[in-house]
This record gives C-alpha cells, structure tokens and sequence, in this order.
C-alpha cells in the first residue's frame, strides 16, 4: 500500500483493512437488474450551491462516498448544519456568510471540493481558512481557478508550491466584473468559478480563451445553479457565461444516479454476453459518461433506451477496429481499454493528455497494467492503442485510484487469476463497487 494516502479514506469507506482482491470469472449468465448509487458530480455540487444558499434544502439521492463525506464533513465544520439519513441529506444554507470564521479544513482526495470550496468561501465577508488536501490532490494543479478568484479580487495564497494545495483563504468578498480561464487541464475549475459568481458584488462574465475539455459538466453546474434559482446567460459553446449578482434559495432536489458509475456495469455485461437493467439512469442526463452505451451499441451489444432505465445485452464477440475521441467521457477511457482486449480488432482512445493529471497518470498506469497482463498496449502523449488478446493471470496495481482499480476488476471477471492491490480506493466514488459484482455473479475474495 506505498502509493495509498489512508488519511484520505473516510468512515463511509468499506475496504480500508483490506490489502488485495482476488476477482474469478461469472460462472453463470449475467440476466440481472441493478440500481447504481447516486452521481459524485452532482452530490458535491448540490452540496456547496445548498450551503451557500438562503434557507433549508433537501437533497435526495446523495452518493455516500469519501468525496461526499470530506464535503459535508468540511460545510459542518465551517457552522453549517447537516443532518444525513440514509442517501439523504438536509443542508441548512448560511446565505454565504459561513457561520465559523477560522478553520483548518481537509478535503480529502476530492477534486470536486478543490475546484468548487475555494470560491464559494471568498465570497463571504469575512473569515481565515486553511484548506488541505490528500497527498495526490496537492500534486494536482489548481493554478487557473485561483487565478481567476484573484482577479475577482479574492484574497486566496499559496502555503507551500505556487499553484497547488494547501491554500489560505480569507473572506472579503468577490469584486465581479470580467474574467478568463482555462479549460483544458479541468471543466472543474469552471465550474468552481461559476457557482461562486452569483455573490460577487456586480455580475460577474466568465469567458474561456482556449476549450473546456468535458462541456457537460459545466452544463451540469449551469443547470443546478438554476434548480437552486440562479439563471446564468451563456453562448451555445460555453466560451461566454454571464452570471448575475444574485443568490441561491433552498430546495428539494432528487439527484442523479452516476452515469460515471452504471458504465462499468454496462461494460460487465458486454464482456460476459450478458443482460444487464439498470433502473434508476435514463439516458435524458447531462452527464457525458451515458454516452458509453453509444460506444457499446457500436461494439455490437443491444441497448434499450427506457424512460427511467437503460438495459444492454451483450454480443458474442465485441465489435473493434476502431479510433475514438474520449475527451468529452474521459473518465471511461480506463473503462474502454479495459474491455478492448476482448474486441475484434485494435481500439485507439485520444484526446485525453488531461487525464495524466487525475489521482493517477491514467494513461501510463493502464498501459502498465494491461502489459503485466500480456496484452499489447502503445501509449501516446494523449491516449493509447490496445490490441486484442487473451489476458493472463496476474497481480495488478490500483494507483490508489478508484478508476484504475474498478476498470481492471472487469477483466477478472473474465479471467481467472486477477488480483488487485489496494481496492478500497473505490471508496472515492463507489464504495459498494465488489459488493454489486458479487450481487451480478462476479466471486470476489478479500485478503486483508
């Protein structure tokens, strides 16, 4: 467990004693219904909008993960009161006037409160805060968020390197007005700039110079701000966003299942010539992951598109040789190539150089991992080539990144043999992950 931040780890991860899983193939046909848990995406920013909002809100659905734990664990330690039962969560907003004005905050390894916590504590009036991260989070670039805050007149400082957590700040408000940033290292940043802007003392315009590397999740951010009441004027490419002097009020929200999360399942099914429902996704999401049942469609497997649920059946043999651009679903490229040894010819995945930079290098770590398998892998600055095989037994590493470790668990649900060290990163995203294998058939051994 060299490589795994254990501070990280929160109460609501299931796997932090275990050391290795040992994943054996399905021995019976997969013909299975399954509900995924709720989208990470849409739980940590529902969270800030709704603690920063005027009045009471309930949101429903919530993804109970360490991302989601170190977020409510941050908001009640700067005074706002949660109360959590079950997969709901009631937030009392503190109409952005954070009711504890001095505090040492962790966020864990959570790159979603890294990019959205910064800005929507500038914007208060007062207050001194340090804000820490994971071990891989402070490796992580925030440098083009932090810019643009500053410029909007944020008072926000770097404690150790120029550009990385940990960071102070402290309160004073946003001036507004006009300002730039970057969106190809992370549309997170984007997003952490746009939920603060409503507090800024005059409306604030968001424009971006280069591209935003996943548009979606920026329409996922614009579409909440609006349920919370805050109704942002932008050009149909998102490289102009106008967002008025204006606040959040309380609500109700019914969030999402995670699109990110239900792709491994999909891809399960594929790989096993299987059957797979799952009934509480439809395909009417922002989310850009649901766009993995297009790339499954194409692979040859069947899918049905229903009002509330979205079914795929496998095919014999998946469908390859061919190239694809990931940039808008970067977060399945591990996904994709974990399944392209079992296609009909060699699948390229580009337009992800961006994925270096998450809680692991992606690309390098696949491309190890795939070859200790003995499949033929060639690694590009932006993606990879994986050329069919037939994978061998073998011990393979996590990364400490849930990604890598729920990509790599399908294959050993395929072929015999296939262990991975240090599992319980899946607690980032999906800490039930083996549990639901084991539910659809998959034998998973825990060694502690």
């Amino acid at each position: 467990m060299s490589n795994t931040d254990m501070k990280a780890r929160s109460p609501w991860s299931t796997l932090n004693e275990v050391q290795t899983v040992t994943i054996s193939p399905v021995e019976k046909q997969m013909n299975s219904d399954i509900r995924i848990p709720g989208s990470k995406s849409f739980t940590n920013r529902a969270l800030i909008m709704a603690a920063l909002a005027k009045g009471t809100s309930t949101l429903s659905g919530i993804l109970k993960s360490d991302d989601s734990y170190w977020c409510i664990d941050v908001l009640n330690k700067l005074g706002v009161r949660t109360e959590v039962d079950g997969d709901v969560v009631t937030v009392s907003g503190c109409n952005s006037v954070w009711p504890t004005h001095q505090a040492d905050l962790y966020i864990g390894a959570a790159g979603t409160i890294a990019r959205f916590l910064p800005g929507a504590l500038a914007v208060s009036k007062e207050g001194n805060w340090v804000l820490e991260a994971s071990n891989r989070m402070s490796e992580r670039p925030v440098q083009p968020l932090i810019k643009a805050l500053t410029d909007l007149g944020a008072d926000i400082k770097y404690l150790s390197n120029e550009g990385y957590y940990p960071i102070q700040i402290k309160g004073g408000g946003l001036e507004g007005g006009l300002v730039s940033i970057s969106g190809k290292i992370s549309s997170q940043f984007i997003s952490g700039l746009l939920m603060a802007s409503p507090y800024a003392k005059k409306e604030v315009t968001v424009s971006i110079p280069d591209y935003i590397v996943q548009h979606d999740y920026v329409r996922i951010t614009l579409n909440l701000m609006e349920k919370f009441g805050v109704n942002v004027h932008y050009s149909d490419d998102l490289t102009q966003m106008v967002v008025p002097k204006s606040e959040y009020l309380g609500r109700d929200i019914q969030l999402e299942a995670d699109a990110s999360t239900a792709s491994y399942f999909l891809a399960l099914a594929a790989i096993m010539n299987g059957r797979i429902r799952i009934n509480n996704l439809s395909v009417q999401t922002d989310q850009p992951d649901i766009k993995m049942i297009d790339v499954y469609e194409k692979m040859g497997c069947k899918i049905v598109r229903g009002l509330d649920y979205i079914e795929l059946t496998g095919a014999p043999t998946l469908q390859g040789g061919f190239e694809i651009s990931m940039k808008e679903m970067s977060d399945q490229t591990l996904t994709l190539a974990s399944i392209a040894p079992f296609a009909s010819g060699p699948i390229t995945l580009k337009d992800v150089e961006h994925i270096r930079h998450h809680e692991s290098d992606r690309i390098s770590a696949i491309c190890t991992e795939l070859k200790k398998l003995g499949i033929e892998v060639t690694e590009y600055k932006d993606g990879l080539t994986v050329f069919p095989g037939n994978p061998l037994a073998a011990t393979l590493d996590s990364y400490d990144d849930h990604r890598v470790a729920m990509s790599l668990a399908l294959i050993g649900a395929k072929v015999p043999g296939v262990q991975i060290n240090n599992p319980g990163c899946v607690s980032k995203t999906c800490p039930s992950y083996f549990e639901l294998l084991n539910q659809l058939g998959v034998q998973v051994e825990y060694t502690k």
